[in-house]
């Protein structure tokens, strides 16, 4: 019987429990990134006093691990076409882990910044060898909430970070929690490398390019397609939006619009709880309904219009918190029909490079929009916060529409 005419049947229990470990295995692997990405925050006043340096030589460590990290996913992406993504994916973990860890012994400031770059390198390969190993190894009718679970993943790595950071540098101080995280993390690539069979893809670009059956393609190629460039513009512009928000809102409530820091607070948590529940609709829609690049515009202009009207002159800071936990949920509804996409656009040998290059959209707008958001607030344009970050949804539908229309074309013409 046929793997087609045995899914006419119904999954077996077997062949579902598989995509659940898959989905949950390549879930766990986010999670750590994210984890240990917001890991430094509480600790940077501690370790300020320890080092003798200041918040701006702190803040040239993340800008090292994101500089690092957003050149590293265009590579990771080509070694995970090349090598398979269980491969890439474990290593990047150990790097990432090792690099965070390492920032425990290190006796000066100077000797962190290589270790951010190592840890941004590990950082780097999360996007490109996760979303190709669902992509390969999970069923189509699944990939939606697949690709959401992947997001909610990442999703509660940021919301425990600061808290468990925290908790664990307060009471042990900041080196013996960057040794914990670090070896946390080396304990996620040992549980990734006994589960190595749930998450194994087959390398494209060996020595014997044509057992694939398809031709192969190179990077200049993938670099070259027009829905990659699309795609890689819009994942810039809707990164450049959730990072301005993420990291700008509570100040921006609490300059323009008389918010207190607690309600500020609250606000943003609404904002990252609603973006959840967004995704997890989201996956239900991406797997239920064909036309992607519809629910992906109506999501963005949705979320760009309730981001906006946050600023309405008179409004309640509840009804702007209100309308703020919209925006994020109906942002996050776009997230798996974006995901599955950029999927069908990619050729089937070359998953690992088109994910690696849009994906790395994703750091080139979180490098940029703290400059934007940041000059707005210190020239006192609090509400620019918001307008600003609802253009840059607005400015990413038509390149939503041309990816959509060109991933639309090649699936058609693979069948």
């Amino acid at each position: 019987m046929s793997q087609a005419s045995a899914e006419r049947l119904g999954p077996s229990p077997a062949r579902a429990a598989g995509d659940v470990r898959i989905i949950g295995t390549v879930g766990l692997a986010h999670f750590t990134s994210h984890m240990l990405q917001l890991v430094f925050a509480p600790l940077f006043p501690a370790m300020r006093d320890g080092l003798g340096v200041s918040f701006t030589e702190l803040g040239l460590l993340l800008t090292a691990f994101y500089a690092a990290s957003g050149l590293g996913q265009v590579a990771a992406g080509v070694l995970v076409d090349r090598f398979g993504a269980h491969r890439i994916l474990i290593g990047g973990v150990v790097l990432h882990a090792g690099g965070v860890g390492a920032m425990a012994f290190m006796p000066g400031y100077a000797w962190m910044l290589p270790c951010a770059v190592v840890a941004g390198l590990g950082n780097s390969v999360y996007h490109p060898a996760d979303l190709s190993i669902l992509s390969h190894r999970v069923r189509p009718h699944l990939l939606g909430r697949a690709f959401a679970f992947h997001v909610i993943a990442g999703a509660a790595g940021f919301a425990l970070a600061p808290v468990l950071s925290a908790l664990v540098g307060t009471a042990n101080g900041w080196r013996t929690a960057l040794m914990v995280f670090g070896a946390g993390g080396l304990a996620v690539a040992a549980i990734l490398a006994l589960s190595h069979a749930a998450i194994r893809t087959q390398p494209h670009g060996g020595r014997d390019p044509g057992k694939a059956g398809a031709a192969q393609i190179s990077f200049g190629q993938v670099l070259a397609m027009p829905v990659v460039i699309l795609g890689f513009a819009y994942f810039v512009l809707s990164s450049f939006s959730g990072t301005g928000i993420q990291t700008f809102a509570i100040s921006a409530l609490m300059q323009g619009f008389g918010a207190t820091l607690a309600a500020a607070t609250i606000a943003a948590t609404l904002y990252q709880a609603g973006s959840a529940i967004g995704v997890s609709i989201g996956g239900v829609l991406a797997d239920r309904m064909t036309n992607h690049a519809t629910i992906a515009v109506a999501g963005l202009v949705t979320s760009a219009l309730f981001c906006a009207a946050v600023v309405i002159p008179g409004l309640p800071l509840w009804a702007s918190v209100t309308l703020l936990a919209i925006s994020g949920a109906t942002m996050g509804v776009t997230m798996p029909s974006r995901d599955v996409l950029v999927r069908r656009a990619a050729p089937p040998n070359a998953v690992g490079k088109v994910f690696g290059i849009v994906y790395s959209g994703f750091d080139i707008g979180a490098l940029v929009a703290p400059l934007l958001h940041g000059g707005l607030l210190d020239h006192h344009m609090p509400a620019g916060v918001f307008i600003v970050s609802a253009l840059a949804l607005v400015f990413g539908v038509p390149t939503v529409l041309g990816f959509g229309a060109r991933a639309n074309l090649a699936a058609a013409a693979r069948r």
